[in-house]
């Protein structure tokens, strides 16, 4: 239960809209047992009347009353719908903008060890299971309790001795069943959460590696350990299916055997009358009512095992420290950026060897240096340290002189543009995705970049307006490149960190975009991770890397004088 704490919190947001709809479930709940109860004893008391000749009979009040009852039911059940749907989308707003705000911090360094099926399902199903929490748990539990407290209330009036047992019957079964039924379907419960949790993720990785899998011939024993984890998920369901049943059941036999003892006692006299007649009716389908308002408890505690399951789930994710925290402070500008690396050492998590050795670099404002080495040798690490995706164990960071630690994420977001290896783009316009970068550039700063960076075509249909599928799959990998280019170019920031640039670009393209970087960055900062060798002699510095470590460091000229690896590199050409 005190996995819940944290999300209980969140609900005080919304307590009077989460109380309105407990109010109305209340007021649902008596309007259906009234109208059952009057209607049972309007026609027992009219058969009654029948029988004995009386030829005076009221039947105008109690008819206004059923009808009354069935509106106020109907209505009710309306807007206690309309409430309670609409306070529990705003809590799981919320929470998904809490979890998020939590995860959003441990990227990527808490992350890595969780896998993107993984963290999707966290993010996605556990949290919209936690809405079981108001809707199953919380708000049946209320309203029963209400109901029997006013129940029982209501036939004091009539028998005193009726009336309580009948009450205590109510509030024996809503104090027993439910945890009993906790604690048999909580294994369930939990078994249900984790499965479905892992048949996400294994369909989400089948989904996305369907090519290699079945290149590889792996696509049968994969799609078999699939089924197995569908199965193992059904057979929870399955289980948690007959637990509700077998709840129901229960509850079926607590209240026929309550129904049965109401017409005995009833019938033996109510309130000193020993000739009660429809007083009888009122009993047995009150009790009736009572018990049918008293249905959903039993399987609200089922449900509690999977939402506590869910809640640890997240929890496990949102309750870790981020790696890399950020100072506090006024955002500062930067005209132009120096960068100065002192003897420093990185090593990933959980991995045996280091990705970085002891370097030490000294860049200053407006140089550009590009970044050569064979791939795994640490050139991409470097760019992710200046971006304080990590922190280094050893050495320290310094933009114009200020530690990297020192300053506040705004300013080091703003004084970096990155053109990172995997370009993210969202499920959006070609818009939103460009307004990422620059929220305020206008719709012609926009088409005039994308026809700098030579993406024109994408303007041809709807223009801006063109949906980017997730990943932006219709766009090739070069388009991905190039749009991730025209990103980092609309920032605009003093320090350009780009990490392949030109890969999957064809010759042509790929001077046209050397050519354009060489004209928007001139004065700026920029570091360049890069395989390619062409342009490299324009650039003011050029490092190579090995094994986490600077091997070779000078420009085009004298790097080919000393017959070292970057020239090894140009006579392989």
């Amino acid at each position: 239960m005190r996995a819940l704490l944290p999300y209980l919190a969140l609900y005080r947001r919304h307590i009077w809209l989460l109380s309105l709809g407990v109010v109305l479930a209340i007021v649902t709940l008596l309007a259906s047992i009234g109208l059952l109860t009057l209607s049972g004893w309007f026609l027992s008391a009219s058969a009654v009347v029948g029988v004995a000749g009386i030829y005076s009979f009221n039947y105008m009040l109690p008819a206004a009353g059923v009808r009354g009852a069935a509106i106020t039911r109907t209505a009710g059940r309306y807007f206690e719908r309309l409430v309670s749907h609409d306070a529990t989308f705003r809590v799981l707003q919320h929470l998904r903008v809490f979890t998020f705000s939590k995860l959003l911090p441990l990227s990527p360094a808490g992350l890595a060890r969780f896998r993107q099926g993984e963290l999707l399902n966290r993010l996605v199903a556990d949290v919209d299971t936690l809405d079981h929490l108001y809707l199953r748990v919380m708000s049946p539990l209320v309203g029963a309790f209400v109901v029997i407290v006013v129940v029982t209330f209501g036939l004091s009036f009539l028998d005193v001795h009726l009336a309580l047992t009948l009450g205590a019957i109510l509030l024996a079964t809503l104090l027993f069943l439910p945890p009993l039924f906790y604690y048999a379907g909580k294994p369930t419960g939990e078994a249900l959460t984790v499965s479905r949790g892992r048949y996400r993720q294994q369909l989400t990785a089948w989904l996305q590696g369907h090519a290699e899998l079945t290149i590889f011939g792996a696509a049968k024993r994969y799609r078999e350990q699939l089924d197995a984890t569908e199965i193992s998920w059904h057979e929870a369901q399955r289980r948690q299916s007959e637990l509700t049943a077998l709840s129901q059941a229960v509850m079926l036999l607590i209240g026929g055997l309550a129904v049965v003892a109401m017409l005995w006692m009833a019938a033996a006299g109510v309130g000193g009358n020993t000739s009660p007649g429809a007083l009888i009716a009122l009993f047995v389908f009150c009790a009736l009512a009572a018990f049918e308002a008293l249905a959903p408890v039993t399987g609200a505690f089922q449900h509690l095992g999977q939402v506590i399951a869910s809640a640890l789930r997240v929890t496990q994710i949102t309750s870790q420290q981020p790696e890399v925290t950020f100072a506090t402070g006024e955002p500062e500008t930067h005209g132009q950026v120096s960068v100065a690396i002192n003897r420093v050492s990185f090593t990933y998590p959980k991995q045996p060897q280091s990705a970085l050795k002891d370097v030490t670099l000294a860049v200053k404002a407006g140089q550009h240096v590009a970044i050569l080495g064979r791939t795994g040798c640490g050139k991409s690490t470097l760019l992710q340290l200046l971006t304080r995706a990590w922190d280094p164990q050893q050495g320290e960071i310094q933009f114009n002189g200020k530690l990297l630690s020192e300053l506040d994420e705004n300013t080091l977001r703003a004084a970096t543009s990155v053109v990172p290896q995997r370009v993210h783009l969202f499920s959006a316009t070609l818009r939103d995705n460009l307004l990422l970068a620059a929220p305020s550039a206008s719709d012609e700063q926009l088409s005039t970049m994308l026809e700098r960076v030579g993406l024109e075509k994408l303007l041809l249909d709807a223009g801006l307006n063109s949906w980017l599928g997730e990943g932006g799959r219709q766009l090739s990998g070069g388009e991905l490149r190039r749009l991730a280019i025209a990103r980092a170019l609309l920032h605009d920031a003093p320090l350009m960190l780009l990490d392949e640039p030109t890969e999957g670009l064809d010759a042509e393209t790929e001077r046209q975009v050397l050519d354009l970087l060489a004209e928007v960055t001139a004065g700026k900062t920029v570091l360049m991770v890069t395989h390619r060798l062409r342009g490299l002699m324009n650039f003011d510095s050029i490092i190579v890397m090995d094994n986490g470590q600077i091997k070779e460091l000078g420009n085009h000229a004298e790097l080919m004088a000393t017959g070292g690896r970057y020239y090894q590199f140009h006579q392989r050409l």
